[in-house]
């Protein structure tokens, strides 16, 4: 018997393609724009131990930066234990040495109207992006994914003319 071997890549929201994905369209329509500017968030947990996550993203003139995830996930255990948290959104497909990324501090899962508002946010992104509308049942008790904001508290901007360097 011989082995089949699969990799890939999943958005940590659940997608491995956009819509109309098939024979000849194996990322389906907009599919290829989930691997490239993403979104990594890093957490700790209680003890101060780290994680990483790359996520897709909504983002709010740079301010605010949505995302959905299980609650179950690592990172967002760790969240619910010690919100702070440090982002990276950068461009995959640049070049090496052209690449420009923006770094972020802060992130909480949200509630009441935040919650109404970020859905909303996350939604219209998702549907621009060729992907799926959300719904506030999609991000609540019992659903298995909530929606998390980001607000910026500190940022940098990759600059490799800049010194000191501020990665």
């Amino acid at each position: 018997m011989s082995a089949t071997v699969l990799y890939m890549s999943i958005s940590l929201d659940g997608f491995v393609a956009g819509p109309n994905e098939g024979p000849g369209s194996g990322l389906g329509d907009g599919g290829e724009r989930l691997h490239d500017w993403l979104m990594t968030g890093g957490s700790a947990d209680d003890e101060g131990v780290p994680w990483v996550s790359p996520v897709w993203y909504a983002p709010v003139e740079y301010r605010e930066f949505f995302w959905v995830s299980s609650p179950d996930a690592r990172h967002s255990r760790n969240i619910a234990t010690r919100p702070q948290v440090s982002i990276v959104v950068f461009d995959s497909t640049a070049p090496v040495g052209a690449g420009q990324a923006v770094y972020v501090s802060a992130a909480e899962e949200l509630e009441g109207a935040d919650l109404e508002r970020g859905v909303g946010v996350y939604s219209r992104a998702s549907v621009a992006g060729g992907l799926s509308e959300w719904r506030l049942e999609d991000v609540r008790a019992p659903a298995p994914y909530r929606l998390y904001r980001a607000t910026t508290t500190d940022h940098w901007v990759l600059d490799p003319d800049d010194h000191p360097d501020h990665r």
